[in-house]
């Protein structure tokens, strides 16, 4: 970055002025510059009224009416009460002085006819909606002579995001104050000079000229293209480095070992036909894990399309081979599941070296941050000595006393949950780079792909295994008494039927009465189980009290006292699963609610995961609303596991026609996760995805949409690639290295792997 884009705007504006924007984020010249206009208003196009909503904070464009001062008898002083019109609806502008002459400059500007923006809280007064002592700046008339406000009434306003403290045409002054004065040397453009040529691109500053202050509408449009393709070429440049260095490194190949070996044997035991996505990924994996360079592989699937088996598979190959396979689980519950699944699934496999066990088997070990003294010791030797192949755990498996004699292979499931650095920190166990694969059962359109896994290959599972049921999805409002008690009667037929049910809240404690535990019962470490990416609605606060005339969000422990009294389950047991549990008494509760002995299990969202129990059908969501739709859809997936069909509840409290009632509608009308990840990013800002609550920093991307912008995102990436290729440490392109420096440094590079 230039020393002028760095310079600090206390410095090129004054503290007075910049105070205000560095509680927006805006410190430094190229914040200013890299704060965008969400939107643009044209002088002839008037702002729709009737779309304000009270509590609002607007900025509006509308024409006069009419302005009138006068004295008020009640309270004394003076009131300016003007109206604004879209020209159909009017807002009220009230203005309050000590004496009428103070109101006159007002009155003398706002003049009947003239347009404006004006911006502050929408109210009503007597049934009339109004803005308190607004700001405003009028169109032609806030200007420093006649030719300037000519030319200003005839262009497009930016309309930037702004506070009450910073309405948007001070940032648009600031913008210009900053903007006005800098050169082509000012502005460093990452995008090469022979890129931008073929493509027909401007400058940097040019585009940052145009979307600022631009001329017309197809001016700041293009301009908002070339900012995006920026935006996209330093990130896929990024990830094609990350890419070469991977295939860089040297790797133990690891050949599939024919006939004799565990993933035969394995394979002639299976009690199933693997489906034709199966074997094809399977291949594609095999040919990669015998390649003397690491494999780097993103597999893919809907919820319960066998990703498992296919990992094993990997994993088996691998123990063939001579070498030990990692899979790294985000929560206990799941790392666990997964030994048990595993040792299952091998059965005398697992048993290397016990009475009964193959005679050339191998062991499966777990290592998380629970386990005893001596467990833990069994755990480590078994890794370290290579007598275990396959070793399961949490982020336990990163400790700098977990070793192992040869890793050639890391699983990470569910890679959400994980940054680059843990990634990193378990291959470098390996005494050479380990072959990885990554999992995620979170279904990715091709673009996110593209943008946040761009340095792994990918491989996607769309079939089903063959009998497996379907899932059906009703919404049960939750104001509807019958229908909620009709809920209950469900999970108690199938329960007497031989099957399980979930109910998932979002919470675990239930509010006290007067709020008393509010700082400590719903404090920061309650909704930790809730992952970043598949979080609750941005709009949404976990810890609501009903203050916006909601009812409070349903709780565990409230849920399942509320259960275990219901007359609809006498006789049923009803048990509790949560983050704040002990890990020994986690398991239990999985233990007794797969074994049947509790066939109601009321949890939290760990459950959201990979628990796999194949007789329950039901899942009850309370509060579904409140859940993003990619996490609605993975706890869906916990139910149809079996031969039995599946069904989930989704309990709303969201009022018709808003934006969570229509997540909730969409999870209930379709199955297909590829198309619900989609909605879900469409109807999310892209900063969830991409930005902050990824990388706990704010996002380098501002502009660009991962859905909308496919094909400039592939334009990019092939132009990146082209460029690493030809100059693999960019020495031939130093403001592209300085651009990836700067938005990527090594602990923002962790956004790159999330999603």
């Amino acid at each position: 970055m230039s020393d002028r884009l760095a310079e600090p705007l206390a410095a090129t504006l004054g503290a007075r002025a910049a105070g205000p924007l560095a509680k927006m984020g805006l410190d430094s010249v190229d914040d200013l510059l890299r704060h965008y206009p969400r939107r643009y208003g044209e002088p002839g196009r008037l702002t729709d009224m009737d779309r304000l909503q009270l509590g609002e904070h607007v900025t509006v464009m509308a024409r006069i009416a009419s302005a009138t001062v006068r004295q008020m008898r009640s309270r004394g002083g003076a009131m300016l009460q003007a109206r604004v019109t879209d020209g159909r609806s009017e807002l009220a502008l009230t203005f309050f002085a000590k004496r009428p002459g103070a109101l006159r400059p007002h009155e003398d500007k706002l003049r009947p006819g003239r347009s404006g923006l004006f911006t502050g809280v929408v109210s009503e007064y007597r049934g009339t909606r109004q803005l308190t002592h607004p700001d405003y700046v009028l169109v032609g008339v806030d200007a420093d002579d006649d030719t300037e406000a000519i030319i200003e009434a005839s262009r497009p306003i930016p309309i930037y995001p702004a506070s009450a403290a910073v309405p948007t045409w001070r940032i648009q002054r600031a913008v210009r104050t900053v903007l006005d004065p800098l050169t082509e040397d000012d502005v460093p453009d990452p995008v090469p000079d022979e890129v931008r040529a073929r493509l027909g691109l401007p400058t940097r500053l040019t585009a940052l000229r145009s979307v600022h202050v631009p001329e017309d509408a197809p001016t700041w449009q293009a301009a908002r293209r070339r900012l995006r393709f920026e935006e996209a070429f330093v990130l896929q440049a990024a990830l094609a480095q990350r890419r070469r260095r991977a295939r860089a490194q040297d790797a133990t190949a690891r050949p599939a070992r024919g006939t004799d070996g565990l993933l035969a044997d394995f394979d002639a035991a299976l009690p199933f036909t693997l489906t034709a996505g199966q074997r094809t990924v399977g291949e594609q994996i095999a040919g990669e894990l015998a390649q003397p360079w690491p494999m780097q592989r993103l597999l893919q699937g809907e919820v319960g399309s066998g990703k498992t088996v296919v990992a094993l598979r990997a994993m088996l190959q691998v123990v063939d081979a001579g070498g030990q396979a990692a899979l790294l689980a985000p929560t206990e519950v799941l790392a666990a599941q997964h030994a048990r699944t595993l040792r299952a699934m091998l059965g005398p496999l697992a048993e290397g070296g016990l009475l009964g066990g193959a005679a050339h088997g191998t062991r499966v070990a777990l290592l998380t941050g629970s386990l005893g003294a001596a467990a833990r010791k069994e755990a480590l030797l078994a890794a370290a000595s290579g007598e275990a192949g396959i070793v399961v755990g949490t982020h336990a498996l990163l400790g700098d006393k977990v070793q192992f004699a040869d890793l050639g292979l890391v699983v990470v499931d569910e890679q959400h949950r994980f940054g680059v650095e843990q990634r990193d920190a378990l291959r470098a166990k390996g005494r050479v780079a380990p072959h990885l694969l990554v999992m995620t059962a979170t279904p990715i359109p091709r673009t996110v792909a593209m943008t946040v896994f761009g340095d792994l290959e990918t491989s996607t599972l769309t079939e089903i295994p063959a009998g497996r049921s379907g899932i059906t999805t009703h919404v049960v409002p939750a104001g509807n008494a019958r229908w909620t008690e009709r809920v209950w009667q469900k999970i108690r037929e199938e329960v007497d039927a031989g099957r399980r049910a979930y109910v998932v809240c979002p919470r675990i404690h239930p509010d006290d009465p007067d709020g008393a535990q509010a700082s400590t019962a719903r404090g920061a470490g309650e909704f930790d189980e809730m992952p970043e990416f598949l979080g609750v609605d941005p709009g949404g606060d976990p810890a609501d009290d009903g203050a916006d005339g909601r009812a409070p969000l349903r709780a565990v422990l409230e849920v399942a006292e509320e259960a275990r009294g219901l007359p609809a389950l006498d006789g049923v047991g009803v048990g509790v699963l949560h983050g704040q549990l002990a890990p020994a008494d986690k398991d239990t509760a999985m233990a007794r609610f797969a074994s049947g002995e509790t066939p109601v299990l009321v949890s939290t969202t760990v459950v959201e995961v990979g628990v796999d129990v194949p007789e329950a059908t039901v899942m009850v969501v309370f509060d579904a609303d409140r859940f993003g739709i990619s996490q609605l859809h993975q706890l869906r997936g916990r139910v149809g596991r079996g031969s039995d069909p599946g069904l989930c509840l989704l309990v709303s409290t969201a009022q018709p026609g808003s934006p969570a009632a229509a997540r909730v509608e969409a999870l209930a009308a379709t199955t297909d996760g590829f198309e619900l990840a989609t909605l879900d990013l469409e109807l999310r800002s892209e900063g969830d995805v991409l930005g902050a609550a990824q990388s706990g920093r704010a996002s380098s991307l501002r502009l660009l949409r991962v859905v909308k912008d496919a094909d400039l995102i592939a334009e990019a990436r092939t132009e990146a690639t082209g460029v690493v290729d030809a100059d693999p440490s960019l020495e031939g392109h130093p403001r592209l290295a300085d651009a990836i420096a700067a938005q990527l440094d090594a602990a923002q590079e962790e956004f790159l792997e999330r999603a």
